[in-house]
């Protein structure tokens, strides 16, 4: 790989997933979500519409009443619903200024670019509706669920051209804010049904973003794809280390033990919480380093289980 393809997003590259993408299994499928429990359950499939309420009868479920017209008529009312011929695929891309690191593989946040294009290639593979959410402290760009290869093309084009923008500037927006806000602009265009992919090292959710996660849970499938280096988990062997993020170098002394202990627990409890949080809300989350192959990581968090 040349050097430049591990600190950006490479347009060609991502064209170039195409045939790896098409073979992911999304229609469907059972997913094993490893962090909440190893335990498999199938997507929802398509999206489901409303077609119109009627009476209640014994049976129906109670999660499907129709409040509004209930309470206009003093007598419960389900709503009835009918299967949406194409179902919507909504990709949430994190290109916060944490994201743009690496110390072995590809950055943070190219790994997500080109996991995203896997995801967007398998999208329309399938027949169903490809849409996006590219974001980071300064910018915010929402793409319209659509479907056919210009879907998948526009999506990347996009992913390049954000890509340059994704360093925080004067004025921009904190990474709480920016992960907050962001979350909520999906909650809001995401119609039921959906099937949501999020690709983020997942840094500053406060409780307001878990909140939008835990009610997208509610509506749809969402599969939460945990991004991150192995020096954000551990740190390397005894000695000073220089990192620079572009702006300013710092020296680190990794001699110290209680350093590493600390940095280390602070890593494990950031994924404990969002285990947690895939736990409570029935999110599949999926883990991919930087060094990893995303193709692979998809196939096996994505596929059938192996005999």
């Amino acid at each position: 790989m040349a050097g430049i393809d591990r600190v950006q997003v490479n347009q060609s590259t991502l064209i170039g997933l195409q045939k790896a993408g098409a073979s992911l299994p999304l229609k469907a499928v059972k997913i094993l979500g490893r962090m909440t429990g190893n335990y498999l359950s199938k997507f929802k499939g398509r999206g489901m519409e409303f077609d119109e309420a009627r009476p209640y009868q014994p049976g129906d479920d109670a999660r499907n009443l129709d409040w509004k017209v209930t309470a206009r008529t003093g007598k419960p009312f389900t709503k009835l619903f009918r299967e949406e011929r194409e179902r919507s695929i909504l990709l949430w891309v994190d290109y916060r200024a944490p994201m743009h690191f690496a110390t072995r593989g590809v950055f943070k946040s190219v790994l997500a670019a080109k996991t995203a294009a896997l995801l967007a290639w398998s999208a329309i593979q399938h027949g169903d509706r490809l849409g996006g959410l590219i974001f980071s402290e300064n910018d915010h760009l929402e793409l319209r669920p659509q479907q056919g290869k210009h879907a998948v093309l526009n999506f990347i084009r996009k992913l390049t051209e954000a890509f340059p923008q994704a360093a925080p500037k004067p004025g921009g927006q904190s990474q709480h804010k920016a992960a907050r806000h962001a979350l909520a602009r999906l909650r809001r265009v995401t119609r039921p049904g959906s099937l949501l992919f999020l690709l983020s090292d997942f840094r500053s959710l406060d409780e307001t973003a878990e909140a939008h996660l835990i009610h997208l849970a509610r509506h749809n499938d969402v599969v939460l794809i945990f991004i991150h280096d192995h020096l954000e988990k551990e740190l390397p062997p005894s000695g000073n280390y220089r990192l620079n993020n572009g702006h300013r170098t710092i020296t680190i002394d990794t001699g110290s033990r209680t350093l590493k202990k600390t940095h280390t627990e602070r890593f494990h409890t950031h994924e404990a919480q969002l285990r947690d949080l895939c736990r409570r809300a029935g999110i599949h989350m999926l883990t991919c380093t930087t060094d990893q192959n995303p193709h692979t990581v998809l196939q096996e968090g994505l596929g059938r289980r192996r005999t």
